[in-house]
């Protein structure tokens, strides 16, 4: 029997190559009162992590279109732990503790080295819904059946059901379907007449950037690792030549192409290129997508749900086979150089 494909660590083919399995819960929440899963004030909840960019997708959804009141989260833990200790070896996303609970131990990674890590962990908190200790154990209170347990999870905690856990889908529900109780509900990622254009950013920033930084990090042979990073070395100069001639990725305006790029790129020089050996380029030495990221970062509602702290513990701690003592390398401040000015509505003034 297959064993089930519980982590990214397992999407590996094989010819060594990352092959990420699609999500399992692809219901939909809609702006109709007859609908299974109706648009009301909090009836949902998001399970999300601050290290996860597809998680962080519906993070800057939610809070660019100001859903803050609408929607609840609950923010994991960065660094993955044995989920059913003495059962299996299935290592994910945890809950934190009480400030209280923390002073009874810590953890290190789930090999046994590094940190200590404290359990209760800063912007953490326990599970306030179905009690579980693990994401896990909130796919097991709906009794799944697919093994894997992926931030982010859009909970229905009415019917206490998982409604979604595929991102691009969920980003899209956050944008469409709560306009009546959003804060900013002209705020549009996917408008109808840019629609051609975004899916066709997303058609090849998706595979050689967004999934791309995983195929090099997670190959497991030098061929699928080459592989993916010329690809993604190509699109990233494609990238470049596209935010010198336009101020956004499909046009004048943000959409959702620009979300789901900005989250893996806020990563790429403090954790891929480290990390993933995505070495070939850097944001930092790119002057046209670092200027563009200033300004996606200072767009109202982005900074606050850029949590760096997060990002490089869990990364960086999360994976013993690649990291085995939990070292978490200092980095090049680019948060801070994300706080510096940009010129991108001076190089192309809004028509």
């Amino acid at each position: 029997m297959t064993p089930a494909v519980r982590t990214a660590l397992d999407e590996v083919s094989k010819t060594g190559e990352f092959k990420r399995v699609e999500a399992g819960y692809r219901n939909w929440i809609k702006n109709d009162p007859s609908a299974e899963f109706p648009a009301e004030k909090d009836r949902y909840h998001l399970y999300v992590s601050y290290a996860c960019p597809w998680a962080c997708r519906t993070l800057m959804t939610r809070s660019m279109k100001g859903l803050q009141d609408v929607i609840t989260v609950t923010v994991v833990h960065p660094v993955w732990q044995k989920t059913k200790p003495g059962t299996d070896e299935h290592a994910g996303w945890m809950f934190g503790t009480s400030e209280t609970d923390a002073k009874h131990g810590a953890w290190s990674n789930h090999a046994g080295n590094g940190g200590p890590f404290s359990t209760h962990f800063p912007d953490t908190e326990a599970d306030p819904f179905t009690g579980s200790k693990s994401v896990r154990e909130v796919y097991d209170s709906v009794q799944d059946t697919g093994g894997k347990y992926t931030v982010p999870v859009l909970y229905d905690k009415k019917t206490k059901q998982i409604v979604s856990n595929e991102s691009s889908e969920i980003i899209r529900m956050l944008s469409s379907e709560f306009n009546e109780f959003a804060k900013n509900p002209d705020f549009d990622i996917y408008p109808e007449d840019m629609r051609e254009a975004i899916d066709g950013a997303n058609e090849w920033i998706y595979p050689a950037i967004n999934n791309g930084v995983y195929r090099c990090g997670f190959a497991t042979t030098q061929a699928a690792y080459d592989k993916a990073i010329g690809e993604l070395t190509d699109a990233f100069d494609r990238l470049d030549s596209v935010l010198q001639k336009q101020r956004f990725v499909a046009g004048d305006k943000l959409t959702e192409a620009d979300i789901r790029l900005f989250v893996t790129l806020v990563r790429f020089d403090e954790v891929y290129i480290v990390y993933f050996k995505t070495n070939t380029r850097s944001v930092m030495h790119t002057p046209s997508i670092l200027n563009y990221c200033r300004e996606v970062y200072q767009t109202p509602g982005v900074k606050e749900t850029v949590n760096m702290e997060h990002i490089k513990t869990h990364y960086f701690c999360s994976h013993p086979t690649l990291n085995h003592y939990s070292i978490i390398p200092k980095g090049s401040g680019f948060l801070e150089a994300l706080e510096e000015p940009h010129n991108r509505e001076e190089l192309f003034p809004s028509k």
